[in-house]
């Protein structure tokens, strides 16, 4: 019985680890030359991490899921301007500033959450928000800016 108990926390344990394995990126002028090299569209998602609900929501249904994963690593860089409030979670001054001067350009209403699809030059190609639908269903409709 310990064992399993063991095996159980281990296997949380990783899945965890590998639940935080996504490759959002933290300098988005990194992530656009990266789109350009690869010919990719980025997702730049404006979020309040740890005050925004519907943030939150989207997090656990989606980002965290393995099917955004696989879609993200195959068809778009990804980067997330976060815009934390506890103290305990601020971002460096300059990864903030960098984030403010995105919202500056791409979420001048300061709309939470903001999920943008951008070509790989940085042009909008659709905006959306959070949807209360699965995983496939929102990747669905980020793919439909691309049509």
């Amino acid at each position: 019985m310990k064992l399993m108990k063991y095996q159980i926390s281990f296997l949380f344990l990783l899945a965890t680890v590998f639940g935080y394995s996504q490759n959002w990126h933290t300098n988005f002028e990194e992530a656009k030359m990266k789109a350009e090299k690869e010919n990719k569209n980025i997702l730049l998602v404006f979020s309040g991490s740890d005050w925004c609900g519907p943030c939150m929501r989207l997090e656990k249904i989606v980002w965290k899921s393995p099917e955004f994963q696989t879609e993200a690593n195959n068809n778009w860089v990804i980067y997330r301007a976060d815009f934390p409030r506890k103290k305990v979670n601020q971002l460096s001054p300059e990864w903030a500033e960098r984030n403010n001067k995105l919202a500056e350009k791409y979420n001048k209403y300061g709309s939470f959450p903001l999920v943008l699809l951008l070509d790989k030059k940085g042009k909008v190609i659709g905006t959306t928000g959070f949807k209360n639908v699965s995983a496939s269903e929102y990747i669905k409709l980020l793919h439909s800016f691309e049509k």
